[in-house]
């Protein structure tokens, strides 16, 4: 089984999420958050999350890039509870049974997604309002298109 965790390729994430998500976080979309979102809220950080952010299941941040690697069935478990509790205590759902097919559902997706790419592919989200809400697109890089220097920050430590 795969699914994707967070990867930090340079100090942007910093920069531009409110929360960032620490490298090495198991990811998911998390367009769930934007479910009721209108043009009000597409602003400064929060348009930056809404726009290109994975969510970590572990601590909420964001992140630009995730990669593709292996997860284990207890891992998995333990997301799906970890995020329906995350349910439960921020977004409102009324108690963890309700909450845990939902959570299910979401790491499903993701975890469906990933199975299609080799290990330590790239993956992007652009995400755009439209009338109809949340309109997700992504976008991939092969391990082997990747360079490091595509990603890396060059300079000195002086």
């Amino acid at each position: 089984m795969k699914l994707a965790r967070t990867l930090r390729l340079d100090v942007s994430d910093q920069n531009v999420f409110e929360h960032p998500a620490p490298s090495g976080e198991w990811a998911i979309s998390g367009g769930f958050e934007f479910s009721d979102w209108g043009q009000g809220e597409l602003k400064g950080k929060a348009k930056q999350a809404f726009s290109n952010g994975w969510y970590s299941v572990e601590s909420g941040g964001r992140a630009s890039f995730v990669g593709v690697c292996s997860i284990t069935e207890g891992e998995l478990e333990q997301l799906r509870q970890t995020l329906a509790q995350t349910f439960v205590e921020i977004y409102g759902a009324p108690d963890i049974d309700a909450a845990y097919p939902v959570a299910c559902e979401e790491i499903d997706q993701m975890r469906t997604m990933c199975e299609d790419f080799e290990d330590n592919t790239l993956l992007m989200v652009s995400r755009t309002l439209t009338d109809l809400g949340v309109e997700e697109t992504y976008r991939t890089r092969a391990p082997q298109d990747a360079s490091l220097e595509a990603f890396a920050v060059h300079g000195s430590y002086e």
